[in-house]
């Protein structure tokens, strides 16, 4: 039996936003056309069309697209002139504006037919003929401004996906059901954790009282431990002249992702980082060759002037917080503390109870010619090599990536998949060849010289908000108790027994837990489903015979009952369960 060809899942699925343009343009012919690429897990195309899209329009297309398929329409390429080209697209003002763009930046125009109706400005490739899409699925609907430019006009953009096999797409439509009620941006808000302001701007998230509480516990922990691990807290500010970001390269290097100011000493900036201050304690006195490492640590508000299609949900923001801290160090010690830094990164990690990860070199690309990195091949190469004697003898199993370096060092990278399966990297330890020339800063060597120390950058929680957002999807937002915002909630069943209600609540809070009391006017069934809902680790009920036994009845959120305990032993149990950091509570 001869084997079936292998199709390359981008090809399908770009070949599939086609043909749902091409259903578009059937059923509302006076559609304008934006672009439609294939994507991670499926694709979509931006239509400009007068009619405002439903889902109940989305049903139709995909059964015409469905039609398409059936039809066996052929693609076809074709090679034209950018005479030819605004000509066959004189009535698409948007790709008339892709062949300006391709033809001044020196490309070649081509499109391709499907079938004798429809044609599209496209450099391919696409498969053979519409029949090659077997399964094709519409998901939702969204705006998005053309060329990603707010200052553009809005589109209405399709998503949709596509694989060779209906089973392919069955398995990928239950994986995306549980994505979707795991998903951050929709479970954080419905469980009242952030919101977002058309007022306050994009990227600017703002916690509420729940999630302030879960970043407070985290900090407060991540900051305890890490002073037990040796690092100093800093505290410094938000805002620089310039001439802090050119010493240490943002200017030159970073200068397109930061908030320049304008104020009464020229121009500032926001910090994008919090290296630079952190060199200047450093620098406020001389060091000895005993004292190091030093290593600086500060729970930093950071600013990035990210564009508006990158911005998602709690992981990726134009302000947010960082766990950072630099290590200044010998080079004998070097070694030493890129382990302990990674034993610490583990030790959280394993704590949060993050197990699916892995690690990535990150190097520099020596083709980048954009500026991106600081101009020094033979420093790049001696640190990368030193890099990876590290990472083998340390024995990790990493993955390399080209052009994923920080501007100033290579770096290790932790990478992680939110529940769509993006990758994003949440943890970070760097090696930075750079510093401490452009800063000048050197300690006192046994020989009573000057000497250059070396400098780790390294974020031990990562991006808080980011990180939150990990716990919120990893976790279906049913946190373990000592992460949850409300650990316990007493439900009274008559009015009479809301004093004493109230009094075990008082001795809760002595105790350091988080607690609250449901006393409105709703059944009990209800306010016990209503503290599911909310994923509130403990029930407590209590009625005449709980308050006679001076007790409460208790029961957890996924509705096991556990019965009537004593308040001194239930509060005893959860201090000591809180302590342990125990997961599965």
């Amino acid at each position: 039996m001869a084997k079936r060809p292998t199709i390359d899942l981008n090809t399908l699925r770009h070949s599939a936003s086609h043909i749902l343009a091409l259903a578009v343009k059937r059923l509302f012919p006076r559609t304008i056309l934006g672009i439609g690429p294939a994507t991670e897990d499926g694709f979509y195309y931006d239509f400009d069309s007068e009619l405002n899209f439903t889902a109940e329009d989305l049903v139709t297309i995909e059964s015409e697209m469905k039609k398409i398929i059936g039809e066996n329409l052929p693609f076809e390429r074709h090679v034209i002139s950018k005479e030819e080209a605004v000509t066959l697209f004189s009535t698409e003002p948007y790709k008339l504006e892709l062949i300006e763009q391709y033809t001044s930046e020196g490309n070649d125009l081509s499109y391709y037919n499907l079938g004798s109706e429809w044609f599209d400005l496209c450099a391919g490739p696409h498969v053979k003929c519409s029949g090659v899409v077997k399964a094709v699925k519409l998901l939702n609907l969204a705006g998005a401004y053309w060329k990603g430019d707010s200052n553009n006009k809005a589109l209405q953009r399709v998503y949709g996906t596509a694989f060779p096999t209906q089973k392919d797409l069955s398995a990928y439509l239950v994986m995306r059901e549980d994505a979707l009620k795991r998903d951050h941006q929709k479970l954080g808000r419905k469980m009242g954790l952030f919101l977002t302001a058309p007022p306050v701007g994009q990227g600017l998230i703002i916690l509420t009282p729940k999630g302030t509480k879960i970043v407070q516990i985290l900090r407060r922990w991540v900051e305890d431990t890490e002073e037990k691990w040796g690092y100093l807290q800093t505290l410094t500010p938000f805002l620089s002249k310039s001439d802090l970001y050119k010493i240490s390269g943002h200017w030159d290097h970073y200068k397109e992702s930061m908030f320049i100011l304008q104020g009464f000493e020229g121009d500032m900036a926001l910090r994008p980082m919090t290296c630079p201050f952190q060199y200047m304690i450093y620098l406020n006195e001389s060091h000895s060759y005993k004292e190091l490492p030093l290593r600086y640590a500060e729970t930093s508000t950071l600013f990035r002037n990210e564009a508006s299609g990158e911005m998602h949900g709690l992981t990726r923001l134009r302000q947010f917080t960082l766990a950072d801290a630099h290590i200044i160090c010998r080079s004998d010690q070097v070694e030493d503390e890129f382990e302990k830094v990674l034993k610490l990164i583990l030790y959280i990690m394993d704590t949060l109870g993050i197990k699916d990860f892995w690690y990535r070199f990150s190097k520099w690309d020596p083709a980048n010619k954009s500026g991106k990195y600081i101009d020094n091949p033979e420093a790049w190469n001696a640190t990368e090599a030193s890099l990876k004697r590290i990472l083998d003898k340390l024995q990790l199993r990493y993955v390399e990536a080209e052009n994923e370096a920080a501007f100033y060092g290579p770096k290790l990278d932790i990478q992680m998949r939110n529940v769509w399966g993006k990758e994003d990297t949440y943890f970070t330890i760097q090696i930075d060849f750079a510093a401490a020339e452009r800063f000048g800063m050197t300690y006192i060597d046994e020989k009573g010289e000057k000497v250059r120390p070396f400098v780790i950058h390294r974020s031990s929680i990562g991006c808080y908000e980011r990180t939150l957002a990990y716990l919120i999807e990893m976790y279906a937002g049913k946190f373990p108790l000592w992460l949850s915002p409300e650990q316990v909630r007493i439900l009274p069943i008559a009015d009479r027994h809301n004093e004493f209600c109230n009094q075990v609540k008082d001795q809760m809070i002595n105790a350091g837990i988080r607690v609250t009391v449901d006393d409105h006017a709703e059944t009990l069934n209800k306010k016990i489903r209503q503290a599911q809902l909310d994923y509130v680790n403990y029930i407590l009920v209590v009625g005449d015979k709980e308050m006679e036994a001076q007790a409460v009845n208790v029961r957890t959120r996924d509705n096991q009952v556990h019965g009537i305990q004593p308040v001194k032993d239930f509060i005893g149990k959860i201090v000591q369960q809180v302590n342990k950091k125990n997961l599965t509570v």
